[in-house]
């Protein structure tokens, strides 16, 4: 009867430890429990480039956003629709995928941090940028929405697989959204299966823009690392709707100037855990 008592208090705690970590969450994020991985892929994956050095890394806890920012949560904070977005870069380029529950693209960097911050005002939250024209930096104290880093991202993207893809080691049709199942057009968040995590279109959909300015992984482990020190290209992960399946792949990495707006770039957002 003791051990049954003892199991049974073990499992209350237990219980209320997890209730503790999910009662504080933000609607439609998850928490990301901190660990290590090997961030980079093996030198044999299928697709593989150079700048995938294998590494150890460390990172904190923190919320991450179920699906990629909609076009509705983007036009309740910035009051501009996709379309607006897109005659900001080039009013002739098409509009691939429209509605409230579509991915946000045409959408740069700066505008990205930018969202972030109005939207943690919008909440009553501490924002988590300064921003000095094109010149951004981060308070990492602050309450607030922000970038994912390169790491958070190929972190919470694997939710603890080793294999290219969070699915195995080839792509499948519940993988996500890439050229051969789209249509060649983005889709609505979440109609894909989400990974381990309860995270969804992590593979393809629109490239995510991250914190990190690119640059050369180091061979040594790292905690909590937030790339280059500086650059003058800002990450982009995940892939898209017209990209072929090894560009979607978990660790695959790519780049572009941050005043870049173009038809395939969204985001996702975090959060501090509490």
């Amino acid at each position: 009867m003791k051990k049954i008592a003892m199991l049974l208090v073990l499992a209350g705690f237990i219980a209320g430890s997890l209730t503790a970590q999910t009662a504080n969450v933000p609607d439609n994020f998850v928490r990301i429990n901190g660990g290590t991985f090997t961030m980079g892929s093996p030198a044999n994956e299928p697709g593989r480039d150079s700048d995938e050095v294998q590494h150890q890394v460390t990172v904190s806890s923190f919320y991450m956003g179920k699906y990629e920012v909609t076009q509705r949560e983007w036009f309740d904070v910035t009051g501009t629709t996709v379309q607006q977005q897109r005659d900001k870069a080039d009013s002739s380029w098409p509009i691939y995928g429209e509605g409230d529950n579509y991915p946000m693209y045409y959408v740069s960097w700066l505008e990205a941090v930018e969202y972030c911050n109005k939207r943690s005002q919008k909440e009553g939250l501490t924002p988590a940028y300064t921003i000095n024209g094109t010149n951004v930096t981060r308070n990492r104290n602050a309450t607030g929405y922000r970038l994912p880093t390169e790491a958070e991202w190929e972190y919470a993207c694997r939710a603890g697989t080793t294999t290219a893809y969070s699915t195995g080691a080839r792509i499948s049709n519940d993988t996500g959204w890439h050229e051969d199942n789209s249509g060649s057009t983005s889709h609505p968040v979440g109609q894909k299966p989400a990974n381990r995590w309860g995270l969804h279109d992590m593979h393809g959909n629109v490239w995510e823009w991250c914190w990190d300015w690119y640059g050369t992984y180091p061979n040594r482990a790292q905690t909590d690392p937030t790339g280059a020190s500086s650059g003058s290209d800002r990450v982009v992960r995940g892939g898209y709707w017209d990209y072929s399946a090894e560009f979607v792949r978990s660790a695959y990495r790519n780049s572009t100037y941050p005043s870049n707006r173009n038809y395939n770039f969204g985001f996702r957002l975090v959060r501090p855990a509490q």
